[in-house]
C-alpha cells in the first residue's frame, strides 16, 4: 500500500462539566509519503490533539484518517496497536525511557512482546550507532544528558522501521543547540531512511526548515506553505 496520510473533516471535542471544548475543527490535510512536515501554533491550537489522532493514540469525534487506502475508523484496539507497530514511530517531549533499562534495552523495548524477522539486538545497536550513541549502549537514562536521552527515544521510535515518525515537541525540553542537533538528526533520518516526519513544535526557527509548514489556531489550519489541504 502507499503510505500517504489523508485526514478528512477530522474533528475532536472534549466534554466535561456540561461544556464541550472543540480541540480540532473539521481539519482536512494530506501528507505525502516521505514528506517532512512541521506543525506550529500556540498552546491550545490543536497541534498535539491532531498528532494523537493521526497516530491513532486517540479516536476522533468525527471524520476519518486514511493511511493509503486503509480507513482506520473501524479498527478495534488490537488492530490499531498492530497498525501502529507496523507503521508509526513516536517521539515525545518527555523521553519516556524506562529508568532501570540501558539505552540498548530501551531501544529494544517495543519489540519485547513481538515476533520479528530480524535480530532485535543487532538492529538496536545499529540504530544507536546511527544516532551517535554507540558508546552509550550500556548506560542507564540517569547517566545520559537530555539530548542523549532524546536520541535514544528517536532510535526506539525507528526500531521497526516505521513509515511515519510523529514527533510531538521533541526539542521542547532541550537547550537551543541540542534542539537543533535533534532536528538535524530527524532531517537526516528522513532523507536516509525515507520515513515521513510530522514535527510539532513551538520553535519557528526549526519549523521553517521543514519541507512544508502548517500553522494551526483554535483547532483549525490557518496556513499551509506546502501542498494545499483537500
Amino acid at each position: 500500500m502507499t503510505h500517504t496520510i489523508k485526514c478528512i473533516r477530522l474533528h475532536k471535542e472534549f466534554k466535561g462539566d456540561g461544556v464541550n471544548t472543540i480541540a480540532l475543527n473539521q481539519v482536512n490535510l494530506e501528507f505525502k509519503e516521505g514528506e517532512f512536515v512541521s506543525i506550529v501554533g500556540s498552546s491550545g491550537s490543536g497541534k498535539s490533539t491532531f498528532l494523537s489522532l493521526v497516530g491513532t493514540l486517540d479516536k476522533p469525534s468525527g471524520g476519518t484518517v486514511h493511511y493509503g487506502k486503509l480507513d482506520l475508523k473501524g479498527f478495534n484496539s488490537k488492530e490499531l496497536a498492530d497498525f501502529r507497530f507496523e507503521n508509526i514511530g513516536f517521539v515525545f517531549q518527555q523521553y519516556h525511557l524506562l529508568p532501570t533499562l540501558t539505552a540498548l534495552e530501551n531501544v529494544m523495548a517495543p519489540l519485547l512482546s513481538r515476533k520479528v524477522s530480524y535480530d532485535k539486538k543487532e538492529r538496536a545497536k545499529q540504530l544507536l550507532e546511527e544516532v551517535g550513541l554507540g558508546d552509550k549502549m550500556n548506560s542507564l537514562p540517569s547517566q545520559l544528558s537530555g539530548g542523549q536521552q532524546q536520541r535514544v527515544a528517536v532510535a526506539r521510535a525507528l526500531i521497526h522501521e516505521p513509515h511515519w515518525l510523529l514527533a510531538d515537541e521533541p526539542t521542547g525540553n532541550l537547550d537551543t543547540e541540542t534542539g537543533e542537533m535533534i532536528f538535524d538528526l530527524l532531517l537526516r533520518l528522513n532523507k536516509e531512511k525515507g520515513c515521513g516526519v510530522i514535527f510539532v513544535t513551538h520553535e519557528s526557527a526549526l519549523a521553517v526548515r521543514a519541507d512544508r509548514m502548517i500553522e494551526m489556531k483554535d483547532g483549525s489550519v490557518i496556513r499551509d506553505t506546502g501542498v494545499s489541504g483537500l
